[in-house]
Parts: C-alpha cells; structure tokens; sequence
C-alpha cells in the first residue's frame, strides 16, 4: 500500500503572544534563525545583525509570557541562541561575538529575567565564531590571534582557533550553575558546531584552510571519544577524548598521526548541514543528501530532483518515520531512508519555511499526540505537521496470514508466471497448491502437532520480528532497535539457502547496519580471537558452508550483489582491516571439497583480494598478509618478491621460518632467492644469523658454493685488493663460512668424505708436530741441481770452483 504525506495544520500562530510580531518576523527576514523549545510551547526568533529592532523575539503558545529585545545601532545582537532542556521551567542562552553569554528564564513572576551573565573568552582579542548547547553543556569555539602558531605550511590564523565546554545545569530557583571552562581541542581551524541529541558535530567552514577543509570531527561525551572523519574519502578514525578527566587534543598532532586523512581533496561541498538522532545530513550543491553517523561512517541518504540553485539558496532538512524531509525553496520532497526512492514531491505555497527541531522525548504537549514523531515546519501561515496516514490500530498479521505469504512467495519463485502473485489473488482464483498439512492450516483446520511443533520456533522469531519493525515504523528511532532488527534479520537470513532475494536481503542490511550486522556474524560462527592473533570457531559446518559456498555453476549474481564470504572480507575492510588475514585464514581451515575453499573454484584468498580492489589499488599490508597466509606456494612467493623489492629481508625471513615442515620446497625456495641477493649485494649481512636458520637441512656445501657461483655478478676487470670507492662490496669468505659451518654440521661429518669441502669443515683434533730439519745427504746425479734441494741444503753446503 503507497504511503501518503499529509500536510496538517496545527496552528495559525493566533494561539501565540505576539502573534502579529511573529507573523511580521517570518514574513520579513529570509535569513533569521528559528528554535523550538524541547516541549513546543515556545518559539525563539534571532534576526540577522542589521535587522530593524527587535532582533529576538521569544513567543509562547497559551497564556506565556513574550520576549523581545533590541539593541542600540552600535552593539550587534547575539550571535545564536538557544533554549535550554531543563524540565522545570524554560529558560535561553544568548551567546555574543565578544564571549557575553547570559541566560535568561521564567520563574514564579510574571516575565524573563536574567538569571546569569558571565564572560566565556578571558582575551580582549579572543572572539567567538560559533556555539551549540547539547544537553548540559555549553560549548563554543574561539579564535585567539595572539600566539597563533603557523603549522604545516598554512598562515599562522589558520589554527588559531580552540573549542571550549563549560557544563550548564539549573540551580533552583535562583539561577544555572556554570562549570569551569575546559579546552577540547586547540590550535585548530574555525568550526561550525552542530549538536543532535547524544553527539557534537564539528563541521568545516568556508573559511577553513583547504587542507583540513574536508575533515570534520565528531565528539561523543558520553562514549568519551573524539572520531575524525574525512567523508570524501571514506575514511575516520576514534580517539579518547573525556572532559571529565580533562583530555585535551592538540588538532595538529591529532592529524599528524593520521596521515591518510591529509590526502588532499577539495573542500566538502556543503549546501546545508542537519544533525538528527541517526547522525549528520549534508546536502551538497548537486542535491546529494549523505548521512555522517557518529562513528564516521557515510551513506548516501538520496538524491533530490531539484538541487540547491547555488550557495545562498535556503533549505532544511529532517527526518520522521525513516522519512527524509527537505524544504527546497517552496518545494517539499520526501525520500525513503532506506531505499532514497522519492515518496512524494509537495509544491508549497511559500518559499520561506523552517523546520523545528523535534520535541524531546516525553515531553509533548496532549493535543499534539495526533502529530508525534511527525516533523513541524514554520511559516508565516502557521505551524503544519508533516506525517503519514496510517491506521488507528496496529494489527499484528496471523501466524496463519505469515506462513501464506512465505508460501506465496515460494510458489512465485517455482511457478512459469511472469506476473507477480499476491496472496489476495491466489485466494480469489483458488490456484494456490500447498502440500495437504500446509493447506490444513491455511484452511483454518487443526494441524497436526508434528507440524505446529516444527514451525513454532519460526513462526515466534517471525513475528517476534514484524512486531519490531512495527515498533520503529511507528517512531521509535533509537540505535538499539535498528541494532536488534539487523542482527535479527541476519540471524534469520542464515538459516536459510541464501540464494537470489535472500543474498541481496542480507547484502542490503550489510550495508545499512554493518556494525549490528557483523556482530551476529560474530555470534554465528562464534569468533573468538587467541593470544597469538588468530581466529578461532566452534561454529558447526553447516554454518561454514554456507559462509564460503560460492555462486552456483551458470548463475550470475545481480550487480553489486556479493557473495557471503566476499560480503564479511568487504565488511571486515570497513570495520576493522587487520582482522581480515586471520578471517581468511580461518575460512582456509574449516573449509571442505567443493565449499569454494579446496573446490575448484577461486581460493579464497583470491576471493578476499578481489574484494580490496584491482591489483595496483589495493591497501598493500592487507595485500601482503592474505598472500603470506594462503599458504599457496605462489602466492606466497609473490609476497615474498614484493618484500625483496622493498628490501623488507626480516619480514622475508620470518616468513620462510613460518612455513611449517609440510612445506621444505616452498622453504627451500625462499632460501635461494634470499641467497641471490646474499651473493648480489651486502644489505642482508645484519640478517645472516636468521638466513643460516633458513637454510635446508639437505644442502650439502658443494651445492652452496655451486648456487652462489651461479648468483654471483660476473666480473668485468681484473680482480683488485680492494674496491672502488662508491662501489658495492664483494662476498668475503669470513660471511660464507657461517653458511659453510651451518651446511656443514646439518650433514654427516662421521662417514667416509663426500665432498671436496667437508675435510675442511670438520674439526680432525690438532695437527701433528713439524719433523726437525736435518741435512740432505742424498748424492745428486745430475750435472744441475733440483732448485728445491738447493733450498732445503743450502744452510748446510758450500759451493768451492773446482776450475
């Protein structure tokens, strides 16, 4: 059934005090700012610096009381505003350029008063450029040009400015309690600052340096933590950040130790920024709507038909119901959450309408429950609520009413019908045919208890799930819910064959909610990492099978729709990258003939580097570590040949002692290659112990010197004593007899000689003593004398001329 918007009025503004100032307000000025109290009694107008007087205008529904204030021509008003969520009694903060903060409240007298006034900049030079007020605290950023420090080749006001928080509670009666003031962040560039309802969003401006132009951080106080996030890449990284332990980041030191954040990019093209429950919208200039969730992660949300119509175009954004809102001029569209299909296009009959920030939880007013969880807007007109008509009652559908629908859709999928079958029609036309128990049951007979016993557990998780999606269509948007459908709905999802629609079902709620979707992943396979960094799982096999079965033979998958496996190695990738090599190399163990792992299929490593990218793109550590772990004698071999080119010789090693004893050749090999270089060059002498481990068992000395003759770079000149200088230096005999002694003690040095080389390698015990010298008597019978006797007899004889 087609949904369908409607635009309700819930005021004329006529129940308002000052309702003609009011009116007069949102007529005039395009560029004023609207807030909304958390119960949505009170509006808070904040006019433009140059607006006639007054500048605010606070109004009430009801018998409340107004507000209005004008300053002189030469004191500029507040720079924002905002109300405060205290339960009691309401109350606003007004924030100045100059650091003048005051708040002002409603207690048992007639009227505002001002409860408090205090200096947030102790500077004379210190300025305040932007402020939000999320729940309990007040936080602004300032620039302070003294002392400014240029960093990274920027100008030295680039990171001149610093963020603040002060917390901010009432106090009774009397007044609000401000805390002490304590810096979040310093020598950072101006933000603009955007609070939602658990998170702050520290977004970019137009005057930002283009370097750090396209980053943007998100602070979760009650996490503790600070995520930087840079949406154009797709990238985002956590640190700890808690002001109650006073942590304080230093921006440019928070970016030095993220260096694939400062690619550089072109500044984010921001028409509009909306924070909600879920995250951040952005709207870009190309009518882009993106969501920035508070972990860093970005989704496009939808695409609107009409984009901004340049930079000083006005536009809202929100959300209801999974619904997105966008007000575009005098153009209202609706987009589904989930899908970005456009539900519902409204042309309105005023191109100046503001969106109200929803009320808080639990503190709606009575006669606006027709309108809750609905969006508000604002105009001159009044004030309308957008919604979608649905039913007084939420009805659950029947078990009886679920099994025919599931029964439907098999009969779809088995049936030569071009045409989509619906339960209404195949009830009609009576062509339904289930098996006689099933028709029992659909019939309104009694089953058999065989039957009702089988399909119980189904039938309660079945339901149990239509009755949570029922929950949050009805409004409840809290992260817990979404979290429980997913892992629901994943848990669901394998049990069942995972082909065609349930595979693209289960791709699909990968990529809304991977976080919810991995964690019953975790809980299927039941993953548990040990002390060594490896994965383990006592997950049955049934369960693994399904995980690394591929597509099957002669079936393509529909475009962008993944395998499971390559679905959980693309999910590891964005969540968590260094688990992914000890992923794969689990898989490798528990799978079997035919699973896609041992089959005849691609290995999965393989599998897992399609997911990364073309060869060339691919993260190289990632690369590296799922070729050194597939344990495939090429692929290791190609890791090891990139690891020579980058000179990594420990790394080489420590991956050829790895190899277990079911692998001497591919050991072996390893050895050799390492050896080339031994014989090339000296850059592998400091690892010459690790290469002696590394060498075979079975490698006679012979083979050695025979192999490092082989490697050895031919020799173009006449051997010199020494080298050139500049020149690189020769193999010397000192470093090849540690290889000689290791080939030599690994073989058998007690049998008879086998090789040239062994008599000199083993130890025969001392030398016997030197014979003495004696003289030579022995008479000579030649005319000239042997050359040797004279030497050895020449101490002893004397030469006479017999002439």
């Amino acid at each position: 059934m087609k949904r369908v918007g409607t635009l309700r009025l819930l005021s004329d503004l006529s129940n308002f005090s000052g309702a003609a100032r009011l009116r007069e307000v949102l007529a005039g000025d395009s560029g004023v700012r609207v807030r909304s109290s958390p119960d949505g009694r009170h509006l808070l107008l904040l006019r433009p610096p140059g607006a006639p007087g007054p500048q605010l205008v606070v109004a009430a529904r009801g018998a409340g009381a107004e507000l209005e204030r004008a300053w002189p021509a030469g004191q500029p008003p507040p720079l924002d505003a905002f109300f405060l969520p205290w339960p009691v009694r309401p109350a606003l903060v007004l924030v100045w350029e100059s650091g003048l903060t005051e708040v002002w409240g409603v207690g048992l007298g007639p009227g505002w008063r001002l409860l408090q006034s205090t200096e947030l900049c102790p500077g004379a030079a210190a300025r305040v450029v932007a402020v939000a007020a999320p729940r309990g605290r007040l936080v602004w950023c300032e620039e302070r040009r003294a002392g400014a420090e240029g960093h990274l080749g920027q100008p030295a006001a680039t990171f001149s400015h610093c963020v603040c928080v002060k917390t901010l509670e009432p106090s009774g009666e009397a007044g609000t309690n401000l805390g002490l003031t304590h810096t979040l962040l310093r020598r950072c560039p101006p933000f603009g600052l955007l609070a939602s309802r658990k998170d702050l969003f520290l977004v970019p401006t137009a005057t930002a340096w283009p370097g750090v132009a396209h980053i943007l951080l998100i602070w979760s106080p009650s996490k503790g933590k600070v995520t930087v996030a840079a949406p154009c890449l797709g990238l985002s990284h956590s640190k700890s950040l808690n002001s109650r332990r006073g942590d304080t980041w230093d921006f440019p030191m928070l970016l030095r130790g993220l260096p694939g954040l400062l690619t550089p990019r072109e500044p984010v093209a921001v028409h509009t920024w909306a924070p909600i429950s879920q995250g951040l919208l952005l709207l870009d200039l190309r009518g882009t709507v993106r969501l920035v969730q508070a972990h860093g992660g970005v989704r496009v949300v939808g695409t609107l038909q009409e984009a901004p119509v340049g930079p000083a175009g006005t536009a809202a954004l929100g959300t209801f119901h999974g619904t997105l809102a966008c007000v575009l001029g005098s153009t209202l569209e609706l987009l589904d959450m989930g899908s970005g299909q456009l539900l519902e296009r409204k042309v309105l009959s005023t191109d100046r309408l503001y969106l109200l920030e929803p009320p808080a939880p639990g503190v709606e007013e009575e006669e606006d429950l027709e309108s809750r969880g609905g969006l508000r807007l604002l105009s001159a007109l009044g004030l309308f609520a957008v919604g979608w008509k649905t039913p007084r009652g939420l009805e659950l559908p029947s078990a009886e009413d679920l099994v025919f629908e599931e029964a439907c859709e098999y009969y779809q999928r088995r049936s030569l019908r071009g045409t989509q079958l619906t339960p209404e029609e195949l009830r009609h036309n009576s062509t339904f045919r289930a098996p006689q128990t099933l028709a029992s049951i659909l019939q309104g007979h009694v089953s058999p208890s065989a039957l009702l016993t089988t399909l119980r557990s189904e039938l309660r998780d079945y339901r149990g799930l239509e009755h949570l999606k029922a929950q949050l269509v009805a409004g409840d948007e809290e992260e817990a819910g979404w979290t429980e459908l997913a892992e629901n709905e994943v848990a669901r999802l394998l049990r069942t064959e995972l082909l065609g629609d349930q595979l693209a079902q289960l791709n699909t709620v990968f990529q809304a909610l991977p976080i919810a979707a991995w964690g019953a992943i975790l809980r299927a396979l039941q993953l548990q990492p040990d002390g060594n960094g490896r994965l383990r799982s006592q997950a049955p096999p049934d369960v693994w099978k399904k995980v690394l079965g591929s597509t099957a033979a002669g079936k393509e998958l529909p475009n962008g729709v993944l395998p499971l496996f390559e679905l959980l190695c693309q999910c590891l990738c964005r969540l968590e990258p260094q688990w992914l090599p000890p992923f794969v190399e689990l898989a490798q163990q528990q799978g079997g003939p035919g699973w896609g792992a041992g089959g005849p299929g691609l290995p999965l490593y393989r599998r897992a580097l399609a997911v990364l990218g073309e060869e060339g793109a691919r993260p190289e550590a990632l690369e590296l570590e799922l070729l050194l772990g597939s344990g495939r004698p090429k692929a290791v071999l190609q890791a090891v040949g990139q690891l020579v080119q980058k000179e990594q010789w420990e790394r080489v090693l420590e991956a050829g002692l790895a190899l277990g004893p079911s692998s001497p050749l591919l050991r072996s090999e390893i050895f050799k290659l390492l050896l080339a270089e031994f014989a090339r060059h000296r850059r592998l002498d400091a690892h010459l112990p690790l290469l002696c481990r590394l060498c075979p068992p079975d490698l006679a000395p012979a083979e050695l010197l025979l192999l490092l003759r082989t490697y050895l770079p031919d020799e173009l000149g006449p051997p010199t004593p020494f080298p050139e200088p500049g020149a690189e230096l020769p193999l010397t005999i000192g470093l090849l007899r540690d290889l000689l002694e290791q080939t030599g003690t690994q073989g058998q040095p007690s049998g008879p000689v086998l090789s040239l080389y062994e008599d000199i390698l083993c130890d025969l015990g001392p030398p016997p003593p030197t014979p003495p010298r004696e003289p030579v008597t022995a008479h000579q019978t030649s005319d000239h004398p042997d050359p040797e006797a004279w030497a050895q007899s020449g101490q002893d004889l004397c030469m006479t001329d017999t002439n």
